[in-house]
């Protein structure tokens, strides 16, 4: 069995969108996060070969974070009206190309991703598959282990990087399962995570380096066992205990999500070939058609050359 894809659409298109420039097809329509978004998508194909692909989405609701948190991602600016238009033509791109689609009210697309992590637990561990989160931001490096890798983009949307444990120890310093307990000490100001206020993110590497997780460390403070700790550090973290282990509640995905996933209904490959040349064509993305016997071989679009957008 060989690898399998889950796309955390909504971090891709919003990235996609931020890193290249506005651009419209012939009718004035946005377009260029949808082209990011295939940029990524068709190079992760070519990279991981995978056979089995899955996309999943955010959807408009308030999620339980929300309902916890009201300030949940409250400092982020509304969502652009060119980016909205645009995830209902990634949507078609993807249905054109088989590729499965999941989205849940109440839950993050990365919630989605962690309960089909969960769900494909027992094939990892059998069969060795391998599973890869294509996604544009870090809050899916806590389900990284020997199974499961973060392919990510760089600088750009050409640019991938892709996280293993090692990689993330290279980057933070710190194993995959600590992650969260980072955000609940050093908060996330992207997701307006509030953390422990005067914790910045070199001390919260070096408590967990110290103590391994936050349980531990607030164990430790109240049985007397910390000395080494400077008293400001200390009474940093008992003043912020609560907002510290909310924090963690927040940070940490949920593997729990209710859908109802068939790792055979993934499998990628088995598309119609007319309807994926067709939609490409109508977003005029031509320059792409030529990359698409990349994902199958038997797949003959014609090679054609124009203007693409």
């Amino acid at each position: 069995m060989g690898g399998l894809l889950i796309i955390d659409s909504n971090a891709l298109l919003h990235r996609s969108f931020h890193a290249l420039p506005p651009l419209t097809n012939s009718h004035g329509e946005p377009t260029g996060a949808v082209y990011g978004f295939l940029l990524t998508f068709l190079k992760a194909i070519n990279d991981l070969n995978p056979d089995f692909i899955v996309a999943t989405f955010d959807t408009p609701s308030p999620t339980f974070r929300h309902k916890k948190f009201k300030a949940y991602k409250a400092q982020r600016p509304k969502t652009p009206d060119d980016l909205i238009q645009q995830i209902a033509k990634t949507k078609e791109i993807l249905t054109a190309f088989s590729v499965p689609i999941f989205e849940k009210e109440g839950f993050e697309a990365d919630d989605l991703i962690a309960t089909i992590v969960k769900k494909t637990q027992q094939e990892q561990i059998d069969q060795k598959l391998k599973v890869y989160i294509l996604t544009g931001d870090f809050d899916t490096l806590q389900l990284v282990n020997d199974q499961v890798k973060v392919y990510t983009l760089g600088r750009g949307v050409r640019d991938t990087i892709i996280y293993d444990k090692e990689k993330i120890k290279e980057r933070f310093g710190l194993e995959p399962r600590q992650m969260v307990d980072f955000k609940a000490l050093a908060g996330d100001p992207s997701d307006n995570i509030p953390g422990a206020d005067g914790i910045g993110q070199k001390t919260a590497i070096g408590l967990l380096k110290k103590y391994d997780n936050i349980e531990n460390l607030y164990q430790k403070i109240e049985e007397n066992r910390a000395d080494d700790l400077k008293p400001r550090i200390k009474n940093i973290l008992l003043k912020n205990k609560e907002q510290v282990f909310f924090s963690q509640l927040l940070a940490k995905t949920r593997d729990d999500a209710p859908i109802d996933f068939d790792l055979k209904k993934c499998e990628f490959g088995n598309f119609d070939k007319e309807k994926a040349e067709e939609i490409l064509k109508k977003f005029e993305f031509y320059s792409l058609l030529k990359r698409v016997p990349e994902i199958k071989k038997d797949l003959s679009l014609p090679q054609k050359e124009g203007r693409l957008f």
